[in-house]
C-alpha cells in the first residue's frame, strides 16, 4: 500500500473499521453455524415420543438414536481444524452447511430406525465442525477492539438456535392439533420438525459465499495481497496493512504446535491443569443440562403435562437460557469467572433438588399433584437460568484462558472431547434412569452440582484480568 500524508493508526488494537456494520454481518454469517449447532442439537426434543411410538422401541434403544449424533459431533470437532487448515475456513463452513442440509432431509424421510440414526451422525459431524470453525473464523477476522463482543455471537447464536427449534416444534404441533404423529404436508409432524432445518442450513451455505476468507489462512497459502484486502475490509484502511501481514506471518512461524505428548506429566497421566479442564467439562454436563434440551417435552409428558403445553414449556426454557446467557456475557468480565461459577452451582443445586423433590411424588390420574407440578416447572426454569448465567458460558471462557500457551490448543481439544463424551453419557443414560426412578435421577444431578462447588473452590484459579501469557 503506497504511503500517504495521513499516517496509519499505531496498531491493530485500536483499529476501528470504517464499515463496522459489514464486520458485524461477517461475524453473524459465521455464527449461523452456531445457530445450526443449537437448532440441530435441540430439535430432536420434539420428535422423541413420536419416534418411540412409530418404531416401537424401548428407552435404551431410543436413547442411542438421540445420543448417537454426539459421536458425529466428536469426530467433526476433532477433524474440523485440520480440514480448515487445508482447504480454508469458508470451504469448511460450506461442507458443514451441506452436511446439515443432507442430515435434515434424511432425518425427515427415514426408512427405518437405523437410517434415522445414520442421518443423526451426519448432522452431528456438522455440529462438531460448526462448533470449532465458527469461533476460530470470527477470532481471525474480528478487529481486536471488537473481538470479545463479536466472539460472543457464537454462543448467542447457539442459544437462539435452541429457542427457535422449540418454537418451530410448538408451532408445528399446534398446526397438527397436538398430535406428534399427525399429518402435515403429507408427512408426520415429527418428520417436519427435523426437516425444517433445511431452511437455515441452506441460508448458512449461501451466506458463506458472501464473506471473505480468513486473512490468516490466506497468508498461510501465500495469498498476501488478498489478505491485505480482507484486513483493510475488517480492520480499516488506516491500519498499516504490511505491518499487520508481517505480524500474522511472524506469529504463525513462532507458534508452538502443541501435541498430545505435551499434556503428559504429573502423577495421574495428564498434567494437573489438564485434569482441571477435563473436570470443568465433565461437571458442566453431569448436572444434566442437556436433558432439559433433548428430553424436556418427554419429561413433562411423563408427569402428565399435555403435549402442546410440554412443547411450550420447552420453548420458555429456551428463552430463559437466552436470558441467562446475556447475564453471563454482561458479568463475566465484571465479577469474574470463578464467582459466577460458584453462584451458578448454588442456584443449580437448589433448582435440581426441588425437581428431585417434586418428582418423588406419585402421579394422581397420570399427573403430578398441583403443588409439585408447579414446583417442578419453576425449578426446571431456575436450574436452566443458573446454568446459563454461569457454567454455560464460564466453562468455555476458562478453557480458552486457563492453559499455558505451549499446550493451549491440545489441552482445549482434550477438554472439549471430554465434554462431548460426558454429554453422550448423560444423553444416552437418561431414558433408562428415568424409567428406573425419575426423582433418583435428579438426585444424581443434584449431587454433581453440589460437588462442583468444592471443585471450583479448590482447583480452579481465577483468570479474569490476566493475559494469556500469565497462564504459565
Amino acid at each position: 500500500m503506497t504511503s500517504t500524508a495521513q499516517a496509519p493508526q499505531p496498531g491493530a488494537g485500536t483499529a476501528h473499521p470504517e464499515h463496522l456494520g459489514h464486520v458485524i454481518f461477517i461475524a453473524a454469517a459465521a455464527a449461523m453455524g452456531g445457530f445450526l449447532f443449537g437448532y440441530d442439537s435441540s430439535v430432536i426434543n420434539g420428535a422423541v415420543e413420536a419416534i418411540r411410538d412409530r418404531y416401537d422401541v424401548g428407552s435404551a434403544a431410543l436413547a442411542q438414536v438421540i445420543a448417537i449424533a454426539l459421536i458425529g459431533c466428536a469426530i467433526g470437532a476433532a477433524t474440523a481444524g485440520r480440514i480448515a487448515d487445508r482447504i480454508g475456513r469458508i470451504r469448511c463452513m460450506q461442507i458443514a452447511a451441506a452436511l446439515f442440509t443432507v442430515s435434515a432431509v434424511g432425518s425427515a424421510l427415514p426408512f427405518a430406525l437405523w437410517d434415522l440414526a445414520f442421518w443423526r451422525i451426519i448432522g452431528g459431524f456438522a455440529i462438531g465442525m460448526a462448533s470449532v470453525i465458527g469461533p476460530a473464523y470470527i477470532a481471525e477476522v474480528a478487529p481486536p477492539a471488537y473481538r470479545g463482543r463479536l466472539g460472543s455471537f457464537q454462543q448467542a447464536a447457539i442459544v437462539i438456535g435452541i429457542a427457535v427449534s422449540q418454537l418451530v416444534n410448538w408451532g408445528l404441533l399446534n398446526a397438527a392439533g397436538g398430535d406428534q404423529r399427525g399429518k402435515l404436508l403429507g408427512l408426520e409432524v415429527w418428520q417436519l420438525m427435523l426437516g425444517v432445518m433445511v431452511v437455515p442450513a441452506v441460508l448458512y451455505g449461501l451466506l458463506s459465499f458472501a464473506i471473505p476468507e480468513s486473512p490468516r489462512f490466506l497468508i498461510s497459502v501465500g495469498k498476501r495481497e488478498r489478505a491485505r484486502q480482507v484486513l483493510a475490509e475488517v480492520e480499516g484502511k488506516g491500519v498499516d496493512l504490511d505491518a499487520r501481514v508481517n505480524e500474522i506471518e511472524h506469529a504463525m512461524k513462532s507458534e508452538h504446535k502443541s501435541s498430545f505428548k505435551d499434556l503428559l506429566g504429573g502423577s495421574f497421566f495428564f498434567k494437573p491443569i489438564v485434569w482441571v479442564g477435563i473436570g470443568l467439562s465433565v461437571f458442566q454436563q453431569f448436572v444434566g443440562i442437556n436433558v432439559a434440551f433433548y428430553y424436556s417435552s418427554t419429561l413433562w409428558q411423563s408427569v402428565g403435562v399435555d403435549p402442546s403445553d410440554s412443547f411450550l414449556y420447552s420453548f420458555t426454557t429456551s428463552i430463559i437460557n437466552i436470558v441467562g446467557t446475556v447475564i453471563a456475557m454482561i458479568f463475566v468480565d465484571r465479577i469474574g469467572r470463578k464467582p459466577l461459577a460458584l453462584i451458578g452451582s448454588v442456584g443449580m443445586v437448589v433448582g435440581l433438588a426441588l425437581e428431585a423433590w417434586a418428582f418423588s411424588y406419585h402421579l394422581v390420574d397420570g399427573k403430578l399433584p398441583a403443588t409439585q407440578g408447579w414446583v417442578a416447572l419453576v425449578a426446571a426454569h431456575l436450574f436452566v437460568l443458573f446454568f446459563a448465567l454461569s457454567w454455560g458460558v464460564v466453562v468455555w471462557v476458562f478453557l480458552g484462558e486457563m492453559f499455558p500457551n505451549r499446550i493451549r490448543a491440545a489441552a482445549l481439544g482434550v477438554a472439549a472431547s471430554a465434554q462431548w463424551i460426558a454429554n453422550w453419557a448423560i444423553t444416552a443414560s437418561f431414558p433408562s434412569l428415568a424409567d428406573w426412578n425419575l426423582s433418583g435421577t435428579y438426585v444424581i444431578y443434584t449431587i454433581f452440582a453440589a460437588l462442583s462447588i468444592p471443585f471450583v473452590l479448590k482447583f480452579v484459579k481465577e483468570t479474569k484480568g490476566k493475559t494469556l501469557e500469565e497462564m504459565g
